[in-house]
């Protein structure tokens, strides 16, 4: 198989349909481009709508949780040890909600070299007091320090400064529907009240936004020394404890040998946020299916063009045969010219694919539920770009390769026979 023949005869039927061509190579640039550009902006909106849950959300959370009883009186019942029993009598306890010996537990956790970080938090119930109207809320008592570097709480801090909670005493950071519903302004001082009835009068030094509306109508930051004055518990307590893992596919069984050593409740972040999860597949299947099918499609378009030409150029074909050109020698022809317009569109479609991309992240995207994002996302993952350039030569490829077997199998003396 003479090499540089095959291409120069290829390259020679290539510019006697040139218009053929290029229509064939704008279907699979058209393809491409949009298939780059569509998966990136899919991609970014993913990271975007994940990002606003995912990255508040901790990877295991440690809690203690008032529980109905797990033992009632009739399991103790001989006689009904082979029933199923229905009767709950017992009420839940009234059991501790802070951590026990969470200094220990903390120091523990910060050696586990799978652990990232630790985030100690109290989740306090109050009532914020406007005028005569009570408005029920929810303080975090924050380590604002672990809070910011873990999970980005600075991001979501849209006025003011989030140190001011370390630095200021009785501080509080509200979160934006929560100030506005209250008509608070910074430096305002506002009253809240613990469930005990404690009422303590707090400054506003920042405002907080999640994206998350109803969220941002209820809760609030404060220290975490701050929030147990609210309660009114010793310096000791706290609910809570936010884990950060270096790989977070660890966190479901983690979370089990961690409810299992330390005695309390343990959840994982895939099955606190397994909707998320289950929306951001969805529309990566689809995004991806509509990509493959444009690729399908432009395939199609190769293939019609070079089955046109294949029939239009039986005589040429008949007249290499008859020269001593072989049947894999015409077939190599015929898929080394759909190869290079896949070739050609396909790198062609990259390239505008990326310009595209680039211009989607350049469009100004403004939203006050989302004051941190100012152009529309998108993701320039390098793996979009090599599925698309590989697809394209697949595609491309198997579009000439059906109708080079046809082309491979032309009897020259019947062709010349028949003219």
């Amino acid at each position: 198989m003479n090499i540089k023949l095959i291409a120069n005869v290829a390259q020679s039927l290539l510019t006697a349909r040139w218009k053929q061509t290029l229509v064939a190579a704008i279907g699979v640039t058209f393809s491409i481009t949009m298939f780059v550009s569509l998966l990136s902006f899919m991609a970014g909106l993913n990271e975007l709508l994940d990002g606003l849950m995912m990255n508040r959300t901790a990877h295991i959370r440690l809690y203690n949780e008032i529980q109905a009883s797990k033992l009632q009186p009739i399991d103790d019942a001989l006689q009904f040890q082979d029933h199923h029993n229905f009767i709950r009598s017992i009420k839940p306890k009234n059991e501790r909600l802070d951590i026990y010996n969470n200094g220990a537990i903390m120091q523990s956790l910060k050696k586990d070299p799978r652990v990232l970080g630790v985030a100690p938090t109290i989740v306090a119930q109050v009532f914020y007091n406007v005028g005569v109207v009570n408005l029920t809320g929810i303080i975090n008592g924050i380590d604002v320090e672990a809070e910011s570097k873990l999970f980005l709480f600075s991001d979501y801090v849209i006025e003011g400064n989030y140190s001011s909670l370390k630095n200021i005493p009785n501080s509080i950071i509200l979160g934006k529907g929560a100030a506005t519903t209250m008509l608070a302004e910074i430096g305002d001082i506002i009253q809240v009240t613990s469930p005990k009835g404690l009422r303590v009068q707090l400054k506003v030094v920042g405002f907080f936004q999640s994206g998350i509306r109803e969220l941002d109508k209820v809760q609030s930051y404060a220290s975490i020394a701050t929030t147990q004055k609210i309660l009114g518990e010793s310096n000791n307590y706290i609910t809570d404890l936010q884990v950060k893992l270096k790989n977070i596919a660890l966190a479901p069984a983690m979370a089990k040998e961690y409810a299992r050593l330390y005695g309390t409740e343990a959840l994982d972040i895939k099955t606190a946020n397994a909707q998320f999860e289950t929306g951001s597949n969805v529309r990566s299947i689809i995004s991806y299916a509509v990509g493959v099918t444009l690729l399908i499609v432009a395939g199609f378009g190769i293939y019609n063009i070079l089955n046109m030409m294949i029939y239009e150029k039986m005589d040429s074909i008949a007249i290499l045969k008859a020269t001593g050109f072989s049947g894999n020698d015409v077939n190599a022809i015929f898929i080394g010219i759909a190869l290079s317009i896949g070739v050609f569109g396909g790198g062609l479609g990259l390239l505008l694919g990326f310009v595209a991309t680039t211009g989607i992240h350049q469009i100004p995207f403004t939203t006050t539920s989302l004051p941190t994002i100012k152009t529309y996302p998108v993701s320039y993952n390098p793996f979009f770009y090599l599925i698309g350039g590989v697809f394209s030569l697949i595609t491309t490829y198997l579009a000439g390769y059906f109708p080079s077997r046809k082309a491979s199998r032309v009897d020259p003396v019947a062709i010349i026979r028949g003219k």
